[in-house]
């Protein structure tokens, strides 16, 4: 175990997390919330250090990012633990993995990491992902400082409940996030995400004035998060506090960990993706196997700019990240 940042000290050997909202107050030889995080004698301490339940090269797009070096491949690794309790997690396995009943970790070095990514066809860095990123800071922050000095890309995808005083120190080094917005009322983080929507809203916004790349992901799931008056004031959000051309992805929901209701029907998606675009200009479909929703065409003069179908990527129109057509910056690379 490593000696966790961001904590303070209690009485009787308590320890507070101050990693994340929830600001856990920890008793000795207990966990926080995402489990990873312990008291051993009025210490905190991370359990995850060095160790992945997963590494692999994915494309950038799976992550999702849209607008971020577009093509490319990213090495995208994960942990266990989560700081939150979503019922529909895709991820379940290792966001919310008891210690001790997974035992599929993999003990790898920085430098083990760095020389996979610098050997990786068309890899432009590393990804942190999977679970989320925020309950092994420690690996992160480590890591990102290496890899931005090797001259590769860091990018986050978060649920964003995390902290602004960790989440400042991540930005010197995160160059594209990608975090969920799950819902646009607080009833639906305190119900199905056991946590708050106040704090994700203020990560974005922290991110936003950072100058940092950011998309944006909401899952929609039916009878859940699927009142369209609802959906136009989170849009209507997006527009206003980060502004129009926020990168927004509108997924489809399928059945996970412990809600089993019906996936999204395709006409609500349509339905949805057509209001978001009344405000967004940059509105993608995920979680679908079809050709709408996943071209970019430049917002000012209607260029094709990237085809995408299952993660195949044809790059037509773009140059220095600008339209070839107009000179209009859309992306980075």
């Amino acid at each position: 175990m490593e000696r966790a940042l961001y904590y303070e000290t209690l009485s009787d050997e308590r320890v507070r997390c101050t990693l994340c909202p929830h600001y856990c107050s920890v008793s000795k030889g207990q966990r926080g919330i995402c489990k990873v995080r312990m008291n051993r004698d009025g210490i905190l301490f991370t359990d995850v250090d060095g160790k992945y339940s997963a590494v692999n090269l994915d494309p950038i797009e799976k992550k999702p990012l849209y607008h971020f070096y577009p093509g490319s491949s990213i090495l995208s690794l994960g942990t266990k633990g989560c700081n939150l309790k979503c019922k529909f997690c895709q991820n379940h396995e290792i966001s919310q993995a008891v210690p001790g009943k997974y035992p599929y970790m993999r003990a790898l070095s920085d430098e083990e990491i760095l020389e996979m990514a610098r050997e990786s066809r068309n890899c432009i860095g590393l990804a942190y992902t999977y679970n989320e990123p925020t309950v092994f800071f420690e690996t992160m922050i480590v890591l990102a400082r290496k890899v931005k000095q090797d001259g590769l890309k860091n990018v986050m995808v978060s649920n964003g409940y995390i902290n602004p005083d960790p989440l400042d120190e991540l930005l010197e080094y995160i160059d594209a996030f990608n975090i969920d917005l799950k819902a646009f009322r607080r009833g639906f983080y305190r119900i199905y995400t056991h946590s708050q929507l106040d704090p994700v809203l203020e990560t974005l916004k922290q991110v936003r004035k950072s100058g940092k790349h950011l998309e944006v992901t909401h899952l929609l799931i039916p009878e859940l998060n699927s009142d369209a008056k609802v959906f136009e004031e989170l849009v209507t959000w997006v527009a206003g506090e980060l502004g129009p051309d926020t990168i927004f992805h509108l997924s489809r929901f399928f059945p996970a960990y412990q809600l089993l209701s019906e996936p999204t029907p395709m006409e609500l998606l349509y339905r949805f993706y057509d209001i978001a675009k009344d405000y967004l200009n940059y509105v993608y479909l995920g979680n679908v196997n079809t050709r709408f929703g996943s071209d970019t065409s430049c917002h000012h003069c209607g260029q094709i700019l990237v085809r995408r179908f299952d993660y195949r990527v044809e790059v037509t129109g773009v140059e220095k990240g600008r339209c070839t057509t107009c000179r209009n910056k859309i992306f980075v690379c």
